[in-house]
Order: structure tokens, then sequence, then C-alpha cells
């Protein structure tokens, strides 16, 4: 099984910006479906920003845009989420997911097999 672990949450104030790092093992991943999804309190679990199999398209959601970019070290078996111009409504518990399946929709949920613990993000006003 491969495993999923992020890091690099903490609490920053409006405008500043967070790195977050996901590590998997157990495998490589490079040609693996990934995504960063965000949960907030009494919110479900959403779609933040992802690239599809084998990396052929980058996606962002609509809520986060062009602050928040997506990248992959195949190398080193680790996935990146910058995070920039960061608000208030960006508080969450961010969650980094890989899908082994060559068909799947990046923004979905269902789309993932392997799931890290999550790391929280708060940003303050």
């Amino acid at each position: 099984q491969v495993q999923v672990v992020e890091s690099g949450g903490g609490s920053v104030q409006t405008g500043g910006s967070l790195r977050l790092s996901c590590a998997a093992s157990g495998r490589t991943f490079s040609n693996y479906r990934m995504g960063w999804f965000r949960q907030a309190p009494g919110k479900e679990r959403e779609f933040v920003a992802g690239r599809t199999w084998r990396g052929s398209r980058t996606l962002v959601a609509d809520s986060v845009d062009d602050r928040f970019t997506v990248s992959r070290d195949n190398a080193n078996n680790m996935v990146y989420l910058q995070m920039n111009s960061l608000k208030p409504e960006d508080t969450a518990i961010y969650y980094c997911a890989l899908g082994d399946r060559i068909y799947g929709d990046t923004r979905r949920r269902d789309g993932y097999d392997y799931w890290g613990q999550g790391t929280q993000v708060t940003v303050s006003s």
C-alpha cells in the first residue's frame, strides 16, 4: 500500500504564504493522479488543486485560482502545494491524495485511492 504523509501546515496572517509537502512511500508515483483537498469545520472536503494522470494537466479550484500552485518532485516522491496570499477562508485541514487508476476525476474525492492524515492551516485576520 502507498502511504501518504502531509507536513508544512501552521498559522499565518492574512496575505502570508505556506508551502505544504506530501511525502509518498511504498512505490513511485510519477504516473499517479495527485490532488490537494481541504476540509474546514462544518464543511465537506473540497478539491483545491491537483494534477491528472501522468501530470498531463494541472487543475486549480476556482476558490483559490492562481494563489495556489501544485507541483511534484518525482525523484524524491514528494508533492507540494504552494499557497500565497492566504485568506481566513483558507483555514482548513489540508489533505494530500494519490490515485493509481488511469481513469478518474482529479477534482473528485472518489478519484483517489491513498490519503494522508492531513495538516492544519490557520489564517488569521
